[in-house]
């Protein structure tokens, strides 16, 4: 899957699409994906199919890196892309950047790479965020997919990071690397990890929430703006958490919440990294929608505020203190929406027995994009497991059209771009420690 979109200035309180569905469809188990729910009518000019490969089945597939590559470097191709985007771009009145969504684990991380670098040559100055989305991954003895999958995602990291403003891997894999991961839970959803229905709908209720700052017609800041917010000194790629729902209990303020994650975070990360600890960030953009912007503190006047949290009123003021106190030194940004983020069918009906109907019918969400030491974890993690495997092994994954000289090089790109992520604390000594095995 390779979704574009041109960045304009549409109200965040809209819905990016309307979805038609009655109450009944609540299990997902007949449809595989979220956007088999869309019931929008695409422009002709937005759609591009490719018919050399099929989606499903085992033949036919793409599958490399390098077969996606070659298909944007073929001239007809590449050509019909140029005209479907001008189209586009001569229609905007501001044109932002770009949106890419694209797919990290399959032969659609080549076609990514080059179309970044189409729009990185063609659109210099402007902002392309890219988001390279995983499934949850099953079967994983399957070692010729396992390895593919690994290979796509190391070339399509740094490839995609290289010629987009920011790259951020979004996904609920636990992890990308070799060894599998359970994948991620949620303390108010009890979702199937096996759909990719509802697994895709997490992941679209975060985006949603992440891509709010240059989304929002107050807003001040642009898609550039929070690129660069987020990847000074080569940090190119960015790390996403999310609170869905955000766990706002009736009678309690937002202070009560926060200050009850005294040694935890309020959010899981979604970028497919072992490690979920409160680490050091650099930089972040918080957004946090479906609560109040006013009136948040809970103590009495005269008596002694709970904790350092409630002395504050607006939702701004409290969110910009928890993050002092967790992430000192970090620079971050904040944005808070009253409306929430609706949740009504077709979006599954996963939610905890807990929450009421009319709760889940709408949820507030909060989410955190960061440049953060993670990063170093997933990006060096990914650098390691490349390192044991035996590439003269898989002879079929090169004959797609990555020479074996560029892939070597790609990695050695993976692993300086970890180390831009190092702090020179406890995640240093690690690498020595681990090369030594």
């Amino acid at each position: 899957m390779l979704a574009l979109h041109t960045a304009l200035f549409p109200d965040a309180t809209s819905a990016p699409a309307q979805l038609d569905v009655s109450w009944d469809v609540c299990s997902g188990s007949s449809m595989q994906v979220w956007s088999d729910y869309l019931s929008v009518q695409l422009h002709p000019r937005s759609i591009y199919v490719i018919q050399q490969y099929n989606h499903n089945g085992e033949s036919g597939r793409l599958e490399a890196f390098g077969q996606g590559e070659r298909l944007l470097q073929e001239h007809g191709c590449a050509e019909e892309l140029e005209d479907r985007l001008h189209f586009y771009v001569e229609e905007c009145d501001y044109l932002q950047g770009f949106q890419v969504l694209c797919d990290l684990h399959s032969g659609f991380s080549g076609v990514g790479a080059k179309v970044t670098e189409l729009l990185y040559d063609e659109y210099s100055g402007k902002g392309i965020l890219t988001w390279g989305l995983t499934p949850v991954m099953h079967n994983m003895g399957d070692s010729q997919k396992n390895f593919y999958r690994l290979m796509n995602t190391v070339l399509g990291i740094v490839h995609l990071s290289s010629h987009s403003s920011l790259f951020c891997p979004m996904s609920l894999n636990g992890s990308l690397g070799l060894k599998p991961q359970p994948p991620i839970t949620f303390p108010y959803i009890n979702y199937d990890a096996s759909l990719n229905y509802h697994s895709s709908a997490i992941l679209a209720a975060a985006l949603d929430n992440l891509t709010v700052p240059y989304r929002l017609c107050s807003s001040q800041g642009s898609m550039m703006h929070l690129a660069e917010t987020l990847n000074f000194s080569g940090r190119k790629v960015a790390a996403a958490w999310a609170s869905v729902p955000f766990p706002v209990v009736y009678g309690h303020s937002l202070p009560d919440v926060l200050h009850a994650y005294q040694q935890d975070l309020p959010w899981k990360l979604l970028s497919s990294c072992r490690e979920q600890n409160i680490s050091c960030c650099f930089a972040q953009s918080v957004v946090l929608r479906g609560i109040s912007k006013e009136g948040h503190s809970s103590s009495c006047p005269g008596k002694q505020p709970t904790s350092p949290l409630h002395a504050f009123e607006t939702a701004e003021q409290i969110l910009q203190q928890y993050s002092h106190a967790v992430f000192p030194g970090a620079f971050s940004t904040f944005h808070v929406l009253e409306q929430p983020c609706m949740t009504r069918p077709p979006y599954p009906r996963f939610f905890s027995p807990l929450l009421t109907r009319q709760a889940v019918e709408s949820i507030p969400v909060l989410t955190s994009l960061q440049s953060s030491s993670v990063l170093h974890t997933l990006l060096y993690g990914l650098y390691k497991d490349v390192q044991k495997l035996n590439i003269r092994r898989w002879a079929s994954f090169f004959s797609a059209g990555v020479e074996q000289a560029d892939f070597h090089e790609a990695v050695e790109a993976l692993r300086t771009l970890s180390q831009c992520y190092e702090t020179g604390f406890g995640d240093d000594k690690s690498e020595d420690e681990t090369d030594s095995d």
